[in-house]
């Protein structure tokens, strides 16, 4: 296996992984916190850091399919959800914090699509 693709499953794993803890952490406490928020952010990063690696990686770059256009609308619902979250974190919005957690879990299922496009495209 090429070293670039170890490299971007290893970045897009840890998008899965602080992400995934960060929304259910977020779901299971009922409310936004700041950890829940690094959280967030640290996935944002780490997919954005393996999407890139995975362009390299790609004859061409960015393809406009279902795993190109899926996995862009995904990062960019990502960076819209940690700004948001971000925002009520420093607004103090206490009544948002304990509903952001549904569509946290809406940004994290749509993330999810392009991420098991990902793994069978790789089978392939």
């Amino acid at each position: 296996m090429p070293n670039l693709l170890v490299m971007a499953i290893v970045f897009i794993t840890l998008a899965l992984v602080f992400y995934t803890i960060g929304v259910f952490g977020e779901k299971k406490k009922g409310e936004l916190s700041l950890f829940h928020t690094i959280l967030f952010w640290f996935g944002f990063v780490f997919d954005t850091i393996g999407t890139s690696v995975m362009s390299k990686i790609a004859e061409g770059g960015f393809k406009l399919n279902a795993h190109g256009i899926t996995g862009l609308i995904a990062l960019l619902l990502m960076a819209f959800h940690a700004i948001w979250a971000t925002v009520i974190i420093i607004k103090k919005d206490d009544k948002a914090k304990k509903v952001f957690h549904k569509f946290s879990v809406v940004v994290w299922a749509i993330w999810l699509i392009p991420y098991v496009l990902g793994m069978f495209i790789g089978m392939k």
